[in-house]
């Protein structure tokens, strides 16, 4: 399952640099993780990093929305990865022009 932040949030600007996937970002209000890039840290650390980081008590739980399986967080993280990994390809291929 991906997480979400609660309305809870200070916006302690804790989370967002820790996340390996790019998935914390500042909302209207507070800091948001978007879905399609939550992995809950999974390919990357034990547990994820926004919540054994965040000051609040709370403030970052589980989306019960969203209903994802270790293998499903599993294979958004390799898609991430490959996604970065071609960026990065990109890059460097421009560069040498």
């Amino acid at each position: 399952m991906s997480l979400i932040i609660t309305d809870e949030c200070i916006n302690c600007d804790v989370c967002e640099p820790e996340c390996p996937n790019e998935a914390i970002v500042m909302g209207e209000e507070h800091y948001v993780i978007r879905q399609g890039r939550c992995t809950e840290c999974v390919g990357v650390h034990d547990e994820p990093q926004c919540r054994r980081l965040c000051p609040i008590e709370g403030c970052i739980v589980v989306n019960a929305a969203r209903g994802e399986t270790r293998a499903q967080l599993e294979r958004k993280a390799a898609r991430l990865k490959l996604g970065r990994g071609l960026d990065e390809l990109i890059a460097r291929r421009g560069e040498n022009l």
